[in-house]
């Protein structure tokens, strides 16, 4: 079985827990997605699903703005986990005043164009660059046996690399971070709009439902909608623009939470 765990999602912070589980509900391999919530807190809630920080077997990093990156330092400390990413990325981190004095004995490289196998056997992943104004940042196509998960949040405007992989998937976690009505009369300065809705900030209500409807199929199981905006958005406005574009036999389709923890699901 697979599993799928939102921490949080949004821009107080990211992080995902993915699994694949015995018929007994025990973790046999373990990847955790962005570490954007502290150490503690990852404990706490792990372990209200019977589930252990010290168990995961390898750390995936999208990109090093700080709701992504904000306890991967610590992490690095007392877990001691691999933590995979580009070698653009790890580069980047090694200048992070929070992450450097730590995060070198835990760092591993992502082959920069490929698979890589980092769970020997049973998970491999591969990295496609999104656009978004950091220094780099990367969606994942994960293989958990045979089973295809796809993750993209934090991502300006949809690529035809991104949805040929959600095209084969049966999981897409995919950001729909705000709605355009929403931003146009919220709160933000001018600037911070135009950079939200530039192509390099990140994917708006329609965007997203548009995205969905390019590369929904017959075997994909579960959409999940990540990073909604707590000033532009609000999960029934992202779960309506989302469901015009799907009908008959649809998807699983889930807002998760911005900052508290999603169930454990069997995905």
């Amino acid at each position: 079985m697979i599993r799928f765990k939102s921490l949080s999602s949004g821009s107080c912070g990211n992080c995902y827990y993915l699994d694949i589980c015995s018929e007994e509900g025990q973790s046999e391999a373990a990847v955790i997605i962005d570490a954007g919530v502290s150490l503690r807190r990852l404990r706490q809630e792990l372990v209200r699903d019977a589930l252990s920080a010290d168990r995961v077997c390898a750390i995936l990093v999208t990109h090093d703005h700080m709701d992504h990156i904000r306890a991967l330092g610590s992490w690095c400390k007392h877990l001691k986990t691999p933590v995979w990413a580009t070698g653009t990325l790890h580069r980047a981190l090694a200048h992070n005043r929070l992450v450097v004095p730590w995060i070198h004995a835990c760092r591993r490289v992502l082959a920069g164009d490929g698979w890589t196998e980092i769970v020997p056997g049973r998970i491999k992943v591969r990295p496609f660059v999104v656009p978004h104004d950091a220094t780099q940042t990367v969606g994942y196509a994960v293989l958990l046996d045979a089973y295809k998960f796809v993750i993209m949040t934090d991502i300006g405007q949809m690529t035809a690399e991104a949805l040929s992989y959600a095209r084969h998937a049966d999981t897409v976690v995919v950001e729909s971070n705000y709605d355009p009505d929403m931003l146009d009369k919220g709160p933000y300065p001018y600037e911070l709009k135009v950079r939200i809705r530039s192509g390099n900030g990140h994917l708006s209500n329609p965007q997203c439902a548009e995205a969905i409807r390019m590369f929904n199929h017959d075997g994909l199981r579960n959409v999940f909608l990540c990073h909604l905006s707590e000033h532009n958005n609000t999960p029934e406005l992202a779960l309506a623009s989302a469901r015009t574009v799907l009908d008959g036999v649809s998807p699983r389709l889930v807002a998760l939470p911005r900052d508290t923890p999603s169930p454990l699901f069997h995905i």
